[in-house]
């Protein structure tokens, strides 16, 4: 028995609706839950409360139930048994919940017993039943089935490729570290070999984005959008921006942001003594130090960022405690595991999931110091009732873990003495300067994607180049210089997650926000943290951004002083 199948049993948070043997797996047994549901009479208050009640409970464990099957496949993506239970879900029971919901959720709107309910409490859920009634449409459901069935297949390739280097065959995650290499024939070799492996699926991997432009097109002219941007906008609850606002963040980055971009890029170019960078010179140290390689196994990973989290606030131990004790942490690279990092929540058991692919990287250590900021997050809302609530607009769930990632880069002699240290804090903010303009690329492509669902292959190469001149950096791409234009198909969030990219770049804001603010009182910036954290889903995202003692905003006004803090701390004016 695995420790999630352990954790899902334990049942800490009794049951009152569902039994305790239902199978989740079996629509026939589910059905009879919907039913009871849709016939209840909820006149009254308390009978409504009591409805939201029983729906929660039967949505957050029909949620675990996927989420733990998304984890298995994950975690084994050459486990043709997992796969299949994964599949069957996505396939057989996922798309009967829909139309489920759908009712039920016109059945709330239309209750009487609204009227008695605390506005102010039920106001963010109100809005978001009433968006999901307006765009919901059942002939979305199998398209949506089919678009989840590609996003699997495009994991499951990627989970497969590996390459021969340095006499062992390595994944790409494993070949990811040579770049940081002080041996230039290392580091080209590395991600050589890397891209050569990865050109071998391309034509496999831009197939299947081609059928998912498509459904998603037409999911979005079935629900009368003119495209699948304003489609996706409402369906991930985007209340406060709109595209255009995201459109003049990108102008306001290129502005504000590449003029440091490239200033670091020319540093990095002059101290290397090169008279034009590769992309595989982007990460090796500029004094000639060997790479930062802060732990050898997970487990000094683990007890390394426990004391990171330790040094950023005593109240996270017990947190992280959580996850360690109860072996809910999956952090090593592997061949047959897909690729990225991410924290699920098992809603039921109301538990957080880490998983990553660790290779012993500086960028490890922040990996899992931003996906434990999101296991905070869900440990600070295991007790609100309404599974809707548990979670959060993904602009602030984002907070929860840039805000981490920038809080604990002031804390990191756990891993470090001194010297180094400091060194993996400039790396971070280093990073955190490169990260804005690739955001801005990657969401300005979606946005030009989804505006011209109609482009062609070359089409689509000629924009993202476009994009590159804009948002990139001058390269030499003499080795694969096919590549250069076709590096998108390795970003896992236009075939997983379409739109959603463009949170972290807000969120980064407000990380940057709360590094500020830590750096001048620690104590009163992580408990306004964690007070913002503790409100979950159940107020509107600017106030959770003022909960936490920050602005929800992206406009030069604010961007370009956290510009020059950066620049500060980086030593470049």
């Amino acid at each position: 028995m695995t420790s999630i199948q352990d954790q899902r049993q334990s049942r800490e948070f009794a049951r009152t609706f569902l039994s305790a043997d239902v199978n989740l797996g079996d629509w026939n047994q589910l059905e009879g839950y919907f039913t009871d549901l849709r016939a209840r009479d909820l006149t009254s208050p308390a009978d409504l409360e009591k409805w939201l009640d029983d729906l929660s409970e039967l949505q957050a464990a029909i949620s675990e139930e996927f989420s733990a099957r998304y984890i298995e496949m994950t975690c084994h993506t050459d486990d043709p048994a997992r796969e299949k239970a994964y599949l069957d879900y996505v396939e057989n029971i996922m798309p009967r919940c829909e139309p489920e919901y759908f009712e039920l959720s016109r059945k709330y709107l239309a209750s009487p017993g609204r009227a008695g309910l605390d506005s102010k409490r039920f106001f963010v859920y109100d809005r978001a039943q009433e968006k999901e009634v307006a765009i919901f449409r059942e002939e979305n459901i199998p398209l949506q089935t089919q678009d989840e069935v590609l996003s699997q297949q495009y994991q499951k390739i990627c989970g497969e490729m590996s390459a021969e280097f340095d006499g062992s065959e390595q994944t790409l995650p494993q070949l990811a570290r040579y770049v940081e290499e002080t041996n230039r024939d290392v580091r080209r070799g590395a991600w050589s070999a890397s891209i050569g492996r990865q050109k071998q699926d391309r034509e496999k991997l831009e197939t299947i984005f081609d059928e998912m432009v498509r459904l998603r097109t037409q999911m979005a002219r079935n629900a009368g959008f003119e495209n699948f941007i304003e489609y996706q906008f409402d369906r991930l609850g985007r209340f406060d921006y709109t595209p255009g606002d995201c459109h003049r963040f990108h102008e306001t980055v290129k502005k504000v942001v590449m003029p440091l971009k490239r200033m670091l890029r020319e540093k990095r170019r002059s101290a290397l003594g090169m008279e034009k960078l590769a992309p595989w010179d982007l990460e090796v140290d500029l004094q000639g130090r060997e790479p930062l390689r802060p732990f050898e196994t997970s487990e000094q990973l683990i007890e390394g960022t426990s004391r990171i989290f330790a040094n950023v606030d005593g109240s996270f131990t017990s947190d992280f405690d959580v996850l360690r004790k109860n072996s809910l942490l999956d952090l090593d690279s592997r061949k047959g595991k897909a690729p990225g990092g991410y924290q699920s929540t098992l809603d039921e058991a109301r538990l957080p999931f880490i998983f990553m692919n660790a290779t012993s990287r500086n960028q490890d250590v922040f990996t899992l110091l931003h996906e434990g900021g999101h296991a905070f997050h869900a440990l600070a809302t295991r007790k609100e009732p309404l599974v809707a609530y548990r979670g959060a607009p993904i602009e602030f769930c984002e907070v929860a873990s840039m805000g981490m990632e920038m809080m604990a880069c002031e804390r990191l002699d756990a891993f470090y003495n001194h010297v180094d240290a400091r060194r993996a804090r400039l790396m971070h903010l280093t990073d955190v300067v490169i990260l804005l303009p690739w955001i801005m690329r990657v969401d300005a492509m979606q946005q030009w994607m989804y505006s011209n669902p109609d482009h062609t292959r070359a089409q689509r190469e000629e924009h993202w180049l476009k994009l590159d001149a804009d948002f990139g950096d001058d390269l030499d791409w003499s080795v694969h210089p096919e590549w250069r234009g076709a590096s998108w198909v390795s970003k896992l969030h236009f075939f997983c997650v379409p739109l959603y990219y463009i949170e972290y770049a807000i969120a980064q804001l407000g990380a940057l926000q709360l590094w500020v603010n830590y750096q001048m009182d620690a104590a009163s910036t992580v408990a306004a943290y964690r007070k913002a954290l503790a409100l979950g889903n159940s107020r509107p995202l600017p106030e959770l951004f003022e909960t936490a003692g920050i602005r929800f905003a992206f406009d030069e006004a604010l961007i370009a002083p956290l510009v020059e803090k950066v620049s500060q701390a980086l030593e470049l004016n």
